[in-house]
């Protein structure tokens, strides 16, 4: 009987649920949170840091799927929550997709990585680079940048970096940014000047660069090859060494084009007297079919009677001083020139914008500028 009492006493008390443990979710009743679900990481790899992750399980880890070219590190932050820093190494070959796995008992989820493929190496031709057979009788170079070197470019240039007044004036979506060494968003390869749009994080980072010196008359020409991507919208263009009010001071802009009418190419000039009035006066247009995927070259010839604006060789728009004043001339001071890469934007954006569409590259294999003796 005594046995009997003691088997019963000892079986009441490992069933009560007074001294027992929660037991653990079946993997259907596991939740996960992360805040970055899926990585895109350019071509020469970098480092995504930051990335929280949580469980309603009651352990976290996590692992590379792919460790021959993503490293993860992960500090636990407690049981159920963690913080990782993602390392992606450079591709060399085509794009590929890997994967870093949030595991908690047996349940897991997947931070995604796809990694864009390296770029084909473009080579710039000596002779695509000897002096073009467009400039005019009489003119000498005074000034230009080959794009010869490697990493950033040479000290001849200044940038305008962040969001500028409500969006540069023209609500542009994009961050610029100042080159750097090592930079993807503004570099100098084989030849040639690369400025590309490319997202990171939740911005869109870019580069607006500026000659140092500037010219009063003269030929200004540049190869370039555009971008492709609707929100894209690249330029060539200048602005007066000595800025006081627009466009009372005049804007020359000698290429302009967005990738949502992709291939159509302007030269427009902008005053008082002709500002975005879309007149034949100020503004000429030309469809070039391979815009976007060879290069052209775009000029203008700036004299104190006129402005006249081509494509290789090929006159699109004569600008002429009618003698009224500044009004319709603000064009007898030094001008300097930009190139740049918007994205978006009162007419960049005008059609909307496709992300998938960057990272997107504006490439410049030469700036020249020629005046007469």
């Amino acid at each position: 009987m005594l046995c009997s009492i003691l088997l019963v006493f000892c079986a009441c008390s490992g069933g009560s649920d007074s001294g027992g443990s929660t037991p653990d979710p079946t993997p259907e009743e596991i939740k996960f949170n992360v805040t970055q679900e899926q990585i895109n990481a350019p071509h020469n790899g970098g480092t995504f840091g930051k990335i929280t992750v949580s469980t309603t399980g009651s352990s976290l880890t996590v692992k590379s799927d792919n460790s021959d070219w993503i490293t993860v590190s992960f500090t636990n932050q407690s049981v159920r929550v963690g913080e990782l820093t993602v390392t992606v190494a450079p591709n060399t070959g085509e794009a590929r997709q890997g994967s870093i796995s949030i595991i908690s008992g047996s349940a897991s989820t997947k931070i995604m990585v796809i990694q864009e493929a390296a770029p084909a190496e473009e080579t710039d031709p000596e002779e695509m680079t000897a002096q073009s057979s467009y400039v005019p009788e009489g003119y000498s170079l005074v000034w230009n940048d080959e794009f010869n070197v490697s990493d950033i470019p040479t000290a001849g240039w200044w940038y305008e970096e962040g969001r500028g007044s409500n969006g540069w004036g023209n609500n542009e979506e994009q961050y610029y940014v100042k080159p750097r060494s090592g930079s993807t968003v503004g570099f100098c390869k084989n030849g040639y000047m690369n400025i590309v749009a490319r997202k990171n994080g939740t911005r869109i980072e870019s580069i607006r660069m500026n000659t140092n010196d500037g010219w009063l008359y003269g030929y200004f020409e540049a190869r370039l090859k555009l971008p492709k991507g609707k929100g894209t919208w690249p330029a060539f263009w200048m602005m007066p060494k000595n800025f006081t009010s627009w466009p009372a001071d005049g804007e020359i802009d000698i290429m302009e084009e967005v990738g949502c009418d992709a291939n159509y190419v302007l030269s427009t000039i902008h005053c008082t007297k002709y500002n975005n009035g879309g007149t034949s006066i100020e503004s000429g247009k030309k469809y070039v079919a391979t815009a976007e995927s060879d290069f052209h070259i775009y000029a203008c010839e700036w004299t104190a009677d006129y402005l006249r604006f081509f494509v290789d060789g090929e006159t699109i728009l004569t600008y002429y001083n009618d003698g009224s004043g500044k009004n319709a001339w603000p064009f007898n001071a030094p001008f300097y020139v930009k190139l740049n890469l918007a994205w978006g934007g009162n007419w960049g954006g005008y059609k909307g914008t496709d992300e998938s569409a960057l990272p997107a590259t504006y490439k410049i294999d030469y700036v020249r500028v020629y005046q007469k003796k």
